[in-house]
């Protein structure tokens, strides 16, 4: 059995990634946790998309979540980037890898990392 003070260390460590998940921020990361987008390893991506933004100190700003079935399963993991007054992005067939290169050059620099879009993806 742990003892009171491991578990609120526990607690605290884990605060900043439940709030990413909850969030309020302008800012929304949607990952794509319907069946397909599992097998395919959503569940990767949606960790590594937590723990940059938390590692970043973004959390009051990015809120990271799940959604369903986006409709596209032949390009999981689908993750959507709703920002306030921009045009949705569509990022597909995601990887850890590249969740950590959206919160770098996308989410910090703001650039879109064309070429992990959809639109790069039916060309």
């Amino acid at each position: 059995m742990k003892s009171v003070e491991e578990l609120l260390a526990i607690k605290a460590k884990m605060q900043d990634k439940i709030a990413v998940r909850k969030g309020s921020g302008e800012t929304r990361i949607v990952v794509g946790m319907a069946t397909c987008g599992i097998a395919a390893g959503a569940r990767p991506v949606l960790n590594a998309f937590v723990d940059a933004i938390s590692a970043a100190g973004l959390s009051d700003k990015i809120t990271v979540t799940q959604t369903g079935c986006i409709g596209i399963c032949q390009y999981e993991p689908v993750v959507e980037v709703f920002e306030k007054d921009k045009e949705k992005v569509t990022y597909v067939k995601m990887t850890p890898e590249k969740a950590a290169e959206v919160v770098e050059k996308h989410i910090k620099g703001g650039a879109v990392i064309a070429e992990y879009t959809i639109g790069a993806a039916k060309q």
